[in-house]
């Protein structure tokens, strides 16, 4: 089966998640697996020096270039420059994966991605919170029982109908398991469904899928031909 990137666990973000290079979630509960990255780096270590690029290169100019643009400052994300479609494009970090990812604080991770208006008001706002969290110093262990709790309350809620995005850049690093940027691809946000509803992670089937072991949602990705600047993508899926 491939290894699509690894799954946001909502904007996934993630949320999150920020794409996925390690199959299925695994459960939020399970033992924690040895990581080269048992805690977050210095914040500079995840600093972007060509931000506003980077995160356009997730779609289409026909897209990206009406987009708002938003970038990591010290306490959150900010608006480096205004839209006029609806789309927000940004480039994600690491703590957009689930939260047993050995991954997780990976300072390496750079996913440039493109929202839709539907999950710009459905699944961005979940990693826009998380990521204030994380700049604060919250624990990853508190991270995840502020998730639960949010969920909860409905402060954060489920993905809208027709919720996607675009990950198209060949520009990014998606983490350590795709070597990099893995393929280009859209990113469809459903809440929780079984992958196989769409047919999705069976031999020969365009589409993969994931499940958030944290967040109600479910991540389907279709790879497509050619990176947001039109040069053809590796199809060859391993």
């Amino acid at each position: 089966m491939p290894k699509p990137l690894k799954t946001m666990t909502l904007a996934s973000a993630g949320v999150l998640a920020l794409a996925l290079a390690c199959g299925p979630c695994r459960a939020a509960d399970a033992p924690a697996k040895t990581s080269r990255y048992p805690a977050m780096a210095p914040i500079a270590d995840y600093r972007q020096a060509d931000e506003v690029a980077m995160a356009r290169s997730a779609a289409p100019a026909s897209i990206s270039g009406e987009a708002e643009v938003m970038t990591l400052g010290a306490r959150g994300y900010e608006t480096a420059a205004k839209g006029k479609n609806g789309f927000v494009c940004m480039v994600q970090r690491s703590w957009a994966s689930d939260f047993d990812d050995p991954e997780f604080w990976n300072p390496k991770e750079r996913g440039p991605i493109c929202f839709n208006p539907a999950s710009v008001s459905s699944v961005l706002p979940s990693y826009l919170k998380r990521t204030e969290w994380v700049l604060a110093g919250v624990s990853k262990a508190d991270l995840l029982a502020r998730t639960k709790a949010a969920y909860a309350a409905r402060t954060f809620t489920p993905p809208q109908a027709g919720a996607m995005a675009y990950m198209m850049s060949k520009a990014g690093y998606l983490n350590d398991a795709a070597g990099g940027h893995w393929h280009p691809h859209l990113m469809f946000f459903l809440p929780r469904t079984a992958p196989g509803d769409w047919g999705a992670n069976l031999p020969g089937a365009p589409v993969l899928g994931a499940a958030a072991a944290s967040e109600p949602v479910t991540v389907f990705f279709v790879p497509v031909a050619n990176w947001s600047d039109g040069t053809p993508g590796a199809m060859k899926m391993e």
